[in-house]
C-alpha cells in the first residue's frame, strides 16, 4: 500500500519515518525539500504537489502547522481532494481548530472521501520513539481501515468521537500541558530561590500526586538549561488560539488558559517564540531573578 505524506516538519519527518520502518512505501510532499530529499533518500519517492500525491495514493496523511496551510493543502488549487479518488481516506494530524475540521471534512464527504482529524500528543521525541498519543475524530469504521497505520506511529490511539472531536480533545489536552510547566515553573522558581535544589525537588515529588508526564519530559531540560524544541513555543501559541476561539464559540470562559496564554506571548516578543515550551520556566525566572539549574 502507498501512503501519502505532506508535511515533513519537526513532527511529520520522524512520524513517515515511521511508517518507511514499517514497510509501507510513501509518497511525500513538503514545501521544504531537504526533508523530502532525505526520505527519498530512505526510498520514498516525491510528489509534485498535493494532488499529485492524492492521485497516486489511497490514504493521504497531512501534518501542517495550523488551519490557514490545512484548507489551503486540501482544498485549495492543486490541493488534495482535486487528485482524491472516491473512496480515499484523508487523515489530518495537524492541532487545527475543530470547526475548519468539520468544514474540510464536508468538502472530502461531497467528493466520496473520508475524513479523519487525528491530532496528536507527545512531542518530537515521542514523534521519533513512535509512541504519540493519536486523538481521533471521525467514522469508527474509517479508523478501522487505518488503525494499523496509526500504531505505527502512536502507541495510544483513541476515538473521541466525530470529526472535530480529535481537535477538541488535543485542544484540552494542550490547555493542560500548556498549565502543567507553568505550575512546574512557578514551583521550581520557588524552591530555587529559597535555597533548595531544583533536582531534589523533582526527585521528591515526582512519585507523589504532583508527579507528571510534563513534569517528566521538562524538568531534565530545564535543569540542563536546554531549549531546544520538542515543541515550540509558536505552536502551542497556536493551539491555545484555538483553545480560547473555540471555547469561546461554546460558551466556555478559560481564565487560567488566558493567562499561562499572555506568558506565552511575552516569551515570543523576547525572541524566544522557537524555543522549547519548558522555556515558560525563563519567564519566571526573570521576575524572579534566578536560575533554575542542575548543580555542578
Amino acid at each position: 500500500m502507498k501512503i501519502g505524506f505532506i508535511g515533513l516538519g519537526i513532527m511529520g519527518k520522524p512520524m513517515a519515518k515511521n511508517l518507511m520502518r514499517a514497510g509501507y512505501s510513501l509518497i511525500v510532499y513538503d514545501i521544504n525539500k531537504e526533508p523530502v530529499r532525505e526520505l527519498m533518500s530512505l526510498g520514498a519517492e516525491e510528489g509534485s504537489s498535493p494532488k499529485d500525491v492524492a492521485e497516486r495514493t489511497d490514504i493521504i496523511i497531512t501534518m501542517l502547522p495550523d488551519s490557514p496551510q490545512v484548507k489551503d493543502v486540501i482544498l485549495g488549487e492543486n490541493g488534495v481532494l482535486e487528485g482524491a479518488r472516491r473512496g480515499a481516506i484523508i487523515i489530518d494530524m495537524s492541532s487545527i481548530a475543530p470547526a475548519v475540521s468539520k468544514e474540510v471534512a464536508i468538502k472530502a464527504e461531497e467528493k466520496g472521501v473520508e475524513f479523519l482529524d487525528a491530532p496528536v500528543s507527545g512531542g518530537e521525541p515521542k514523534a521519533i520513539d513512535g509512541t504519540l498519543a493519536i486523538m481521533v475524530g471521525g467514522k469508527k469504521e474509517v479508523l478501522d481501515r487505518c488503525y494499523d497505520i496509526l500504531n505505527k506511529m502512536g502507541s495510544s490511539i483513541t476515538l473521541c468521537g466525530e470529526v472535530g472531536a480529535g481537535n477538541i480533545t488535543k485542544l484540552a489536552n494542550q490547555i493542560i500541558v500548556a498549565l502543567n510547566i507553568a505550575a512546574m515553573s512557578e514551583a521550581l522558581v520557588l524552591g530555587t530561590k529559597a535555597g533548595v535544589d531544583p533536582e531534589i525537588i523533582y526527585k521528591a515529588i515526582r512519585g507523589g500526586l504532583a508527579g507528571s508526564t510534563v513534569l517528566d519530559a521538562k524538568v531534565p531540560k530545564v535543569l540542563a538549561r536546554d531549549f531546544s524544541p520538542g515543541f515550540k513555543i509558536d505552536f502551542h501559541i497556536k493551539d491555545l488560539k484555538n483553545a480560547i476561539s473555540t471555547a469561546h464559540e461554546v460558551g466556555v470562559p478559560l481564565p487560567l488558559t488566558s493567562q499561562i496564554m499572555e506568558i506565552l506571548q511575552a516569551l515570543k516578543v523576547d525572541g524566544k517564540g522557537l524555543s522549547d515550551h519548558s522555556a515558560v520556566i525563563q519567564f519566571y525566572e526573570e521576575l524572579a531573578k534566578v536560575e533554575v539549574k542542575r548543580k555542578e
